[in-house]
């Protein structure tokens, strides 16, 4: 129980300040755990939608829609990634090398081991999307998150 008692002092001790900490949290004795989610969820997650902890269980089925549908077309048909290619060590210095940017949907495109029924599908999908819509869609959805993060859970 004293844990407990401490860690709500230190958190509002923190959280009260002119500039407010905020805290993560990671797996008990897992100390690499965050350099590895955070490769891809700084622009996958947290340009998006900031570092906050939400806690509201409301919030859990306004993310799944909106990872289910605006989101996974906006990331697949719009946004480009590179892929690494080579990577060697020269020396002390490693060297990597990459392809050019491709969204994933030009790289299913592209492969050989995708079939053809499938990429006409992929291009029906992409000819009846529009990414300004798209975009709207994410920032409106991205708003009531924020909205419903602000209210008390229940």
């Amino acid at each position: 129980m004293a844990p407990r008692f401490l860690n709500w002092h230190l958190v509002r001790h923190f959280q009260n300040r002119k500039h407010p900490v905020q805290f993560t949290r990671s797996r008990p004795y897992k100390k690499n755990d965050n350099a590895h989610i955070e490769q891809k969820n700084w622009t996958q997650v947290r340009q998006w939608l900031a570092y906050g902890r939400f806690e509201n269980p409301k919030i859990v089925a306004a993310l799944n829609d909106l990872y289910r549908n605006e989101w996974r077309l906006f990331l697949n048909f719009f946004l480009p990634s590179t892929k690494l290619i080579e990577k060697k060590r020269i020396g002390s210095k490693i060297v990597k090398r990459h392809d050019k940017p491709l969204t994933p949907y030009r790289r299913t495109l592209n492969s050989p081991f995708v079939s053809e029924s499938n990429k006409a599908a992929l291009k029906e999908i992409a000819r009846n999307l529009n990414p300004f819509e798209l975009k709207r869609t994410i920032d409106e959805k991205i708003a009531r998150i924020h909205q419903l993060a602000r209210s008390p859970s229940s």
